[in-house]
């Protein structure tokens, strides 16, 4: 999956900016000469605003946006914007496959975790859309640089797409994303009611297989919250459960993570993974699972299920279930 700018709605996303104030950038790698370059053009701006309504006074121009963790960059670029600059992607570095075409050229600010600053001021952004999660303590530095947009939930993606398009005008854009996803969930859950007919719901499991332990993802994670839309349950042990996930070290857990279908992604693509994942499907209690026995072992991206954390990524998610679903149907 690859996304463009063409793929969706471009009239938001643009800001007002009066002739008269001159955009001022900053020369110079330092905060403090940046925040005092951008006092300056305020006060252009300012001078400038009863003119506005002006015929051939007012212009406008694309709004710059700084992104700061993986659901904001895939939703800014869903609402047909691009980012002036972004975090390096978890893995596939430095950008996720899926998105490297539309973020081609755009300024690389390091990590999620720790952003950097200097560069974040070196591109005069108009918004900066963040994390209280991760970026909490740089906050008040954050501020100054810009208007800050701080998510609480960096993995509830509706929430992300809906605070994002306010700050950025594209409230449009975002409707239309909200009517095709509920129009291909509940399309997609009235399949999956046809097929399994009276076993619906199915009970499902996702889960992460890492180098010396596996997590199940739970219905308030990022995918299970896709899962939870189309009708999927967990089973009791990991329904009654807090979190979003459930981390299992040893396998005389595995029974607790038992399902009629299992999701599966690879955290990375290391040997020690792939070895873990190995010795896993051959030990006996996995082999008597549910899932394993029916044939139900679905291996999936981890960048769309866990990491993209917006509305591409569950699109994404969306095409891997109908296809899961369509191999399903012709094998019965």
């Amino acid at each position: 999956m690859s996304w463009t700018k063409d793929n969706a709605n471009t009239a938001c996303g643009r800001v007002l900016l009066p002739v008269v104030a001159a955009r001022n950038r900053a020369d110079s790698g330092h905060i403090g000469a940046f925040r005092a370059g951008r006092r300056r053009t305020l006060g252009l701006v300012a001078l400038g605003a009863a003119l506005i309504s002006l015929p051939g006074v007012a212009a406008r121009r694309s709004v710059r946006v700084v992104t700061l963790f993986q659901g904001a960059t895939d939703t800014v670029v869903a609402l047909g914007i691009t980012p002036v600059g972004v975090v390096e992607s978890w893995q596939d570095k430095p950008i996720y496959p899926y998105l490297r075409q539309a973020l081609a050229g755009v300024t690389l600010l390091g990590l999620e975790t720790q952003p950097s600053l200097e560069d974040v001021a070196l591109l005069d952004p108009d918004v900066i859309v963040a994390s209280s999660f991760r970026h909490a303590r740089i906050a008040p530095l954050l501020s100054q640089l810009g208007r800050l947009v701080m998510l609480d939930d960096i993995y509830r993606y509706r929430r992300t797409l809906s605070v994002t398009a306010a700050a950025l005008g594209c409230e449009h854009s975002a409707m239309d994303w909200e009517i095709r996803l509920k129009t291909r969930i509940r399309a997609l859950r009235q399949r999956l009611q046809r097929h399994f007919d009276g076993a619906w719901p199915i009970s499902v499991s996702l889960l992460d297989v890492r180098a010396n332990e596996v997590r199940s993802y739970l219905a308030g994670s990022f995918g299970g919250s896709v899962l939870r839309s189309l009708g999927f349950r967990w089973n009791p042990i990991q329904a009654g459960v807090g979190g979003v996930s459930l981390r299992l070290t040893g396998v005389e857990h595995l029974s607790s993570i038992d399902a009629d279908v299992f999701f599966v992604m690879l955290h990375g693509d290391s040997a020690a993974v792939r070895r873990h994942y190995r010795e896993l499907r051959a030990h006996p209690i996995w082999q008597r699972m549910s899932a394993p026995r029916r044939g139900a072992v679905v291996a999936v991206d981890p960048v769309a299920w866990s990491l993209s954390g917006g509305i591409l990524g569950v699109m994404h998610m969306l095409d891997d279930i109908e296809g899961w679903l369509d191999d399903t149907t012709r094998r019965a």
